[in-house]
């Protein structure tokens, strides 16, 4: 009867060992639901930049406002009639004014 019963366990944990460590396993599906649930958050974020990026290349077409204010910020240009002007930090103004009053 022991022979049976030894037989019989030996059976099961060897059907059990697919279930928990096989190809289609517990373990591996676990593992696997981790990797969707990383990849999903990497979509997401990778769609809002490609909505932001579509959203620019429709202004760059459509409109010249985005233009402009690409032209003004990268490349520092002003249209006929602006008249450019530079505000420089007090921090610098004062290094400055030291350095002319120690240099008297």
């Amino acid at each position: 009867m022991r022979i049976i019963i030894y037989t019989m366990l030996l059976l099961l944990m060897a059907i059990q060992y697919p279930l928990w460590l096989g190809k289609g396993g517990w373990l591996r599906v676990y593992e696997m639901e981790r990797q969707l649930e990383l990849q999903q958050a990497k979509n997401s974020l990778l769609s809002l930049r490609n909505a932001k990026l579509t959203g620019d290349v429709k202004d760059l077409k459509d409109g010249t406002r985005a233009i402009e204010e690409r032209a003004r910020v990268e490349h520092g240009m002003i249209k006929e009639g602006e008249f450019f002007v530079q505000i420089l930090p007090a921090t610098k103004l004062t290094d400055t004014n030291s350095k002319q009053t120690s240099a008297q």
